[in-house]
This record gives C-alpha cells, structure tokens and sequence, in this order.
C-alpha cells in the first residue's frame, strides 16, 4: 500500500482556476485547498496548500477546551502558515493593531469595518506565521502557502464581504480575542539550512535541508513528510514535491542531499 497520502481538491469562491505546479485545477474549477487525508496513524494533523485569488473570511478557531464546551467536537484548532509564493503586494490580516473590546469587535464584525481594524503583513515567500486558537485571521489574495495544523474544521466566520455564505458571529466572539499579534509566533525562514518552525504544544514542524541532523526530538515514531524541491523516499516509494507522505519513522526517510522538506508529527 502506498504511504503517499490522497490528495482532495476543494473549491473555494476565492480559490484560483491556475494553479502553480505541480497542481493543476480541473477545467472551470476554483481550487483554492489542496488536502492531505490524514491517516489514521496520525489523524491528529492535517496538511494543506491554499490558493488565494480574493480575501478570505474574516474567521477564528477555538482552542480544544472551547471547542468542546460549544459542543463543535473534541479538538480545536490551531494552524501555521508557511508562505511558498506571494504576488508582490499580498498580505495576511493576523490579530488587530490594537486592543479591542468584545464590543467593539462584535460591532465591527456587523458592519464590516473589522477588517481595517486588523494588522494587514505584507509578505514573501518563506514568512512563516503561527496561529494559535483565539487568534482573529484572514487570508489575503495572491497568496500561495503551506498550512499545517490540528486536524479540526471548526472555523466561525466574523465577515466575509458581503459573500452569502453562513456567519457564526455569536460561537467566534466566545473564543475571539482582541489584541495585537504577538511578534514571536512570526518568522522569517532562511531559504537554506535546517530550522524548527513549532515545537508545541499541539504538533512539531521542522524544514530540513537533506537528512535532519537535529530531529530527535520525533525519535522513530510515525510523521509525515512535505517534500519542497526535491523528491523524498519512504521505504523505497518516491515522493515528488506537492505530494505528503506518511513515514513510520525518520529512519525510513531517504532526502536528497540539499532537497528541503517539511516534517510534522503531534506531540
């Protein structure tokens, strides 16, 4: 059995009909995700590439306390974002670029004006942003990037332009919070070299640059791998960039030599 992961496209209003490669979207089709099923080895993380041709929604995730005292399922969700391309321009829309009142962000969210009320980062290939569960985000058009994070689909929407999809502004201002965004969880990736992106508390994420020289810390259970530019092999089975693979240990992983790879694994 393959230990390449399926691959689903999903549409999106603010999806893209060209995608970058090795993608390609069916004819008329608007992708804007890229999912990896998570296995059931590891059904804790789910991988992604978004495609962004508009803004999307101003949204939050609670954190797994919140989802379960709201009734939406046992685990929250938090996520991480690293930036692969991005048209000169394009930004993401991370917290606010001041404290706000409940009231004051539920006044916004109704009349729209909470979307200039955020911290708009223009960004470039290789940021790197952390998003922990509370946190008011939204994704901003021209923007192509890597997102791993727990494996939940609890999103409540504060706005979305005016677009006829379904609000949960009651179930977001329970979890929301309404400050700026904290300046650790932001990076820059060096485009070479070995570098621990999250260490916790829900998942571990690290970008290699060939085989991993400082990867103890996921000893020899399972983890996926995210090959960037140059294939991967897991017990002898090649992987090619834009595909995930389920490795039952880093010893069953071979890289290429310079070859830049993601490795994600729950802690």
């Amino acid at each position: 059995m393959s230990a390449a992961l399926p691959i689903r496209t999903v549409e999106k209003v603010w999806g893209r009909e060209t995608l970058p490669p090795p993608f390609e979207a069916p004819a008329g089709k608007r992708i804007g995700e890229i999912w990896f099923e998570p296995p059931a080895q590891l059904d804790e993380l789910l991988v992604k590439y978004l495609f962004t041709s508009e803004k999307l929604s101003v949204q939050v995730h609670p954190d797994d306390a919140q989802a379960q005292a709201l009734g939406d399922g046992e685990r929250g969700k938090e996520e991480c974002w690293l930036v692969i391309d991005a048209e000169p321009g394009a930004t993401l829309g991370i917290g606010f670029d001041r404290e706000l009142s409940a009231d004051e962000m539920r006044a916004a969210a109704r009349d729209g004006s909470i979307e200039g009320l955020m911290t708009w980062h223009e960004v470039e290939a290789g940021d790197f942003f952390y998003i922990p569960a509370g946190t008011v985000h939204a994704i901003g058009p021209g923007v192509s990037l890597i997102e791993v994070q727990q494996n939940c689909d609890i999103t409540y929407r504060l706005y979305d332009y005016g677009r006829p999809r379904e609000l949960h502004l009651e179930s977001g201002m329970e979890v929301a919070k309404g400050e700026p965004y904290g300046t650790a969880h932001r990076r820059k990736v060096p485009p070479q070299g070995e570098e621990w992106l999250v260490d916790g508390p829900h998942f571990r994420l690290l970008r290699s640059e060939g085989k991993p020289a400082g990867a103890a810390a996921f000893g020899n259970a399972p983890l996926l791998v995210i090959p960037l530019d140059a294939e991967v092999t897991v017990d002898g089975e090649t992987v090619a960039p834009g595909g995930c693979v389920l490795a039952p240990g880093l010893s069953a992983v071979g890289f290429a030599p310079a070859g830049l790879a993601l490795l994600a694994q729950p802690c």
